[in-house]
């Protein structure tokens, strides 16, 4: 590879990585169908990570994300600037989530003896090999679902208290009460793991 070529290839990353949200989504609405492929480059891990840590599984992982970016491509005409574009697509992303949720809770009326997919393994079973992270995963998994996204949105995507309010649609109090409810939870659910955990 010539260094023209070379050097051609770092300015195009370059301006992609300075290229911010509100500009791609301006260029998507603008007719430009690769401005929104970048967003999905750009944030489709998150988007991944968010689903796989709400939902304690890895199952449904591709389809969900495939359902938040069918609803922000079709949406994204109405997205106004005010907030920052991850905010929007969190909400998105937690409103699957929960309508996924919805969907297992209705199917599981109708299946009554359909167990949860990973029961957190007692701390005399945990064998020397274990990952550690599945046990705090687990952890996060067993607490309430209001306690558990808004924490992952703090703790694990560093979002603020005000984003995860915006995104929750949630007042700002309530959310700081929560994320310190599922602190003390996790701590408490975590404490008799300490050794595995060290």
């Amino acid at each position: 590879m010539n260094n023209n070529k070379i050097n051609e290839e770092v300015q195009t990353q370059t301006i992609l990585t300075l290229d911010d949200d509100f500009s791609l989504i301006k260029r998507f609405n603008d007719g430009d169908e690769s401005a929104f492929r970048t967003l999905i480059s750009r944030h489709k891990e998150k988007v991944r990570n968010l689903i796989y840590l709400t939902l304690g599984n890895t199952d449904s992982i591709d389809d969900i994300s495939q359902e938040v970016f069918i609803s922000v491509y079709r949406k994204l005409n109405s997205f106004r600037f005010e907030s920052q574009f991850t905010t929007w697509l969190y909400r998105i992303t937690v409103n699957k989530c929960r309508d996924h949720l919805r969907k297992i809770k209705i199917r599981s009326i109708f299946s009554p003896f359909t167990t949860e997919s990973e029961n957190l393994i007692s701390p005399e079973q945990v064998p020397e090999d274990y990952d550690i992270k599945l046990i705090v995963r687990q952890a996060i998994a067993t607490l309430p679902e209001k306690l558990r996204i808004p924490l992952i949105l703090k703790d694990f995507d560093g979002l603020s208290y005000q984003e995860i309010s915006e995104t929750m649609g949630v007042e700002l109090g309530t959310i700081k009460s929560r994320i310190f409810r599922a602190r003390e939870a996790l701590k408490k659910i975590l404490t008799p793991y300490k050794k595995e955990l060290l």
